[in-house]
């Protein structure tokens, strides 16, 4: 059996855990984490138990990091690599999946945006002086919880 590895792998340069973590940029955790969680495919074992990693897990993980920094979930990404694996895949499929991930962004800014613009308010309406029963920020973020009317006393 482990003949038949070492054969497969003649002529083909392959690494260490610690390589692919190093030339991926990511911990060795991160890998193994990988591997758990079948983003990237499960390497072959030499005798000594040690992962046969290739080029092609360190491209994948690559490929991960680039996608989670676009703000692709691990679920996604995982959607993401079936679909570039599957043949039958088309390049509007991957589209969609883009297109879905820029829509959820998009979400997130016009949130982000609504939160900002009543932080502004809020700091705009507080004159930074005076006894804390009477700061808006604290009136706005109690509401009417008799708690805070209780606290601002």
């Amino acid at each position: 059996m482990f003949q038949d590895i070492e054969k497969k792998y003649e002529g083909i340069t392959t690494f260490k855990i610690g390589e692919v973590a190093s030339r991926a940029n990511v911990n060795k955790e991160t890998v193994r984490y990988y591997e758990k969680r079948e983003l990237i495919p499960e390497p072959d074992r030499r005798r000594s138990g040690y992962r046969i990693f290739t080029q092609r897990h360190i491209d994948q993980i690559r490929f991960i990091k680039r996608a989670q920094e676009l703000g692709f979930t691990l679920s996604e990404i995982k959607e993401l690599l079936e679909l570039r694996m599957d043949e039958d895949t088309s390049c509007s499929e991957i589209k969609k999946e883009a297109q879905q991930k820029y829509q959820d962004v998009q979400t997130k800014i016009d949130d982000l945006q609504r939160i900002k613009n009543t932080l502004v308010d809020l700091i705009d309406a507080c004159g930074g002086s005076g006894p804390k029963g009477d700061c808006p920020i604290l009136e706005a973020l109690e509401g009417e919880s008799e708690t805070g009317k209780q606290l601002r006393k």
